[in-house]
């Protein structure tokens, strides 16, 4: 019994773990690309992590592990997941304070639901379907206001909903298409499949990457993003997926705008509107009844 709570206490000291780091990579986002032009960080994010992850994936001869049939849905869930998403939300974020970002990335539940009815994959539920309409006019709510703040940042906002409209895609396709591998060997797959297209993609936008001054805040936000979000983070989900029920690890996404409001109002002195935290509050209140489980799915051991 006494290692059981002891190996509950530390997996609910992972998930808090995991959560901050989470949450912190949407301050560095918001610090990133105010010092390098938007896509051309986003590229440079995926860069370092695909230079951290590769060199593991090769050792462990994790690329033995994938077949034929695994290349198309790795192929069109990284680009949609780390190419379309990672240009859209860093795009996006440059007009938007960290923890709105943050809001509007919850959005991914929520059109992953809406997905699987549209596909069949899912079962309608009056109360699933409840927290869409909320999440919805939560966001119709943030919208509206970011609008009135300034265009760019209401096109900032519908840019980081689309963003996590392809997310979600992404996740409906690995879903509908089995890939059983192990999960490094997957997310350094599909890294490797997003960073021509978001190269090409920062070259378009931004000009050329490798013209851009990198000043020491940029270079922080990158090795954040780039390490801790993308592989020690990833890490320790790994070891809570192996731990837990799914859905707590899910539940990280309710947590995470609430630390991301607080660093970005502690580090950059953001203070969002009462329109912003009412929508907000009505995002993260439809997302909780979409992820919501019953009582009895809770910490292992």
């Amino acid at each position: 019994m006494e290692k059981e709570r002891a190996s509950r206490r530390q997996a609910i000291a992972v998930w808090w773990l995991a959560c901050l780091l989470w949450s912190g990579g949407w301050l560095f986002i918001k610090i990133g690309v105010t010092e390098v032009p938007p896509v051309t960080f986003a590229a440079a994010r995926l860069a370092v992590a695909a230079l951290v992850l590769v060199p593991i994936v090769a050792m462990n001869g994790g690329w033995r592990t994938v077949s034929r049939s695994d290349l198309r849905p790795i192929a069109a869930s990284g680009m949609l997941l780390l190419s379309v998403n990672y240009a859209l939300v860093f795009w996006g974020a440059q007009f938007l304070p960290s923890s709105l970002t943050a809001v509007l990335q919850t959005m991914s539940p929520v059109f992953g639901l809406g997905l699987g009815l549209w596909l069949r994959r899912e079962r309608f539920s009056w109360k699933r379907t409840a927290g869409i309409g909320t999440s919805i006019a939560g966001v119709a709510i943030i919208t509206r206001a970011q609008f009135q703040l300034a265009p760019g940042a209401g096109a900032g906002s519908l840019a980081v909903m689309l963003g996590a409209l392809c997310a979600a895609w992404a996740y409906v396709i690995v879903k509908a298409q089995p890939v059983r591998l192990p999960p490094l060997v997957l997310v350094t797959g599909q890294t490797l499949c997003a960073l021509p297209p978001l190269l090409l993609a920062a070259y378009l936008v931004d000009g050329n990457p490798l013209a851009v001054r990198w000043t020491v805040r940029g270079i922080v936000a990158l090795c954040y993003l780039g390490v801790v979000s993308s592989v020690l983070a990833f890490w320790l989900n790994y070891w809570l997926l192996r731990r837990v029920d799914a859905t707590v690890v899910l539940a990280s996404a309710l947590v995470q705008p609430l630390i991301a409001a607080l660093l970005g109002g502690l580090i950059l002195g953001e203070r969002p509107g009462p329109a912003t935290v009412v929508g907000g509050l009505c995002v993260l209140s439809g997302a909780a009844l979409i992820l919501k489980r019953p009582a009895d799915q809770h910490f292992g051991g």
